[in-house]
């Protein structure tokens, strides 16, 4: 017997602690960045046909808009600039549900490939 995915009950912004608060209709509630969401988007463009690429300097990415789609999933829009990835119900439960193994393996990935969390630092050049 297969378990069916939990359907997406709720979904709150907490823009100011860049969290998304994402509640299931199995009566879990999580709270996932907006980094992870964004350095773990089910884009292609970050995908690559399942050999993702490294997403690094995101730590202060936010949302600024949430779609729905349909009943089966949510398109979020960064601050960045990023909105092609389609997050559907699965997608979603299992960044949330497995978000402590993910992450842990994000960072190990960004340790080894001397990737940085941290933001690019915006610099205005001037040349006479």
């Amino acid at each position: 017997m297969t378990q069916s995915t939990p359907t997406v009950t709720g979904i709150k912004l907490k823009r100011q602690s860049k969290l998304l608060e994402v509640t299931f209709d199995n009566s879990q509630t999580y709270n996932i960045s907006c980094e992870m969401l964004r350095v773990f988007s089910p884009s292609a463009e970050v995908q690559r046909h399942g050999n993702p690429i490294l997403v690094t300097h995101k730590k202060a990415v936010n949302i600024t808009t949430l779609e729905p789609v349909g009943h089966y999933a949510v398109k979020i829009i960064f601050d960045d600039g990023h909105d092609t990835g389609l997050y559907s119900w699965k997608v979603l439960h299992n960044l949330c549900s497995n978000q402590t193994e993910l992450w842990q393996q994000y960072l190990a990935r960004l340790r080894a490939e001397k990737g940085s969390r941290e933001p690019m630092i915006d610099m205005n050049i001037k040349y006479s």
